[in-house]
């Protein structure tokens, strides 16, 4: 009974992660100001949430997870402060629609990785999965040709590299990472301070991006960086996906922001096959563990 409470307990965790996550750019885009202003307040606040929760976390009991574990932490951390890094600046050189729909190619580099590090060998849906998936950013990068988008595309297959990078090791060393990517803002937090001090504060509503880095990064980052300890991969996958979807409604609805022909294209091929390969991947699952009762009944 326990594991299937566990496993209620980690759908609700990874859900609200994910939908508070949906926010994030739209928080960006209100707060309007320099990509470097913005990088630092949405990094100084996340790391003072982080800090703070921590700091009561740890006052109130002996388990409180470590900051950074090991070495593996400190890459991880490393990974997750060059995500920010390269997020924002994807925010302010391609469109919101492009920036999700290509963040959503990290499951494939995470596929990658975990086949060449971990020896996880693909199975042959998943690797016909990633060669769609490869046609669709392909579609929406063959879009921004022309437009001054492709270096903001380049920034967003940037993040979601080290997005995976960041999973793939989390998965190899089994440790509690829920507080490393919040710790990871530090590296961001220091270039951005570096370079504010040359250009100066420039931000027009400054309230957006503090309640960001405040509340959602804190939520969104620590639930989704806990899920995996209770639900499976492709579960959380589907959650992350919920940014990809509903993330450019925010903005359109706000900024009335219309992704173009081709994003809207290369994205519906990335989410149709994200869903498809994320329920397939359920279904094994599902069959193994049916199977393994069958062959060893308790």
């Amino acid at each position: 009974m326990s594991s299937h409470n566990d496993h209620q307990k980690g759908l609700l965790i990874t859900a609200i992660g994910g939908l508070t996550l949906t926010v994030d750019i739209p928080l960006i885009r209100l707060a309007d100001g320099g990509a470097w202003t913005i990088l630092l307040l949405r990094t100084g606040t996340t790391f003072v949430a982080a800090m703070i929760i921590w700091s009561i976390w740890r006052a109130l009991s002996r388990n409180a997870p470590q900051l950074i574990p090991g070495w593996s932490g400190l890459v991880v951390a490393i990974c997750y402060g060059l995500t920010s890094i390269t997020f924002v600046t994807a925010v302010y050189h391609t469109s919101t629609a492009d920036l999700v729909f290509i963040l959503a190619f990290n499951t494939v580099f995470a596929a990658l990785l975990s086949w060449i590090f971990l020896k996880e060998r693909p199975r042959l849906v998943t690797l016909a999965a990633m060669l769609i998936m490869i046609l669709g950013v392909l579609v929406i990068v063959g879009g921004s040709v022309g437009t001054g988008h492709l270096f903001g595309d380049f920034m967003a297959l940037c993040s979601a590299f080290f997005i995976a990078v960041a999973i793939t090791i989390s998965r190899a060393s089994g440790k509690d990472m829920g507080f490393t990517a919040l710790v990871g803002v530090l590296l961001p937090l220091a270039l951005a301070a570096f370079m504010v001090t040359g250009e100066g504060i420039q931000v027009n509503a400054p309230w957006w991006i503090i309640f960001n880095g405040a509340v959602v990064m804190p939520i969104s980052f620590f639930c989704l960086a806990n899920g995996p300890k209770y639900i499976s991969g492709p579960e959380v996958a589907m959650f992350y996906l919920l940014e990809t979807v509903l993330a450019p409604v925010w903005v359109w609805m706000i900024f009335a922001e219309t992704p173009t022909r081709n994003s809207l294209i290369g994205g519906a091929i990335l989410i149709i096959t994200l869903v498809g390969h994320s329920l397939w991947q359920l279904h094994e699952g599902r069959k193994r563990r049916t199977d393994l009762a069958v062959h060893h009944p308790a």
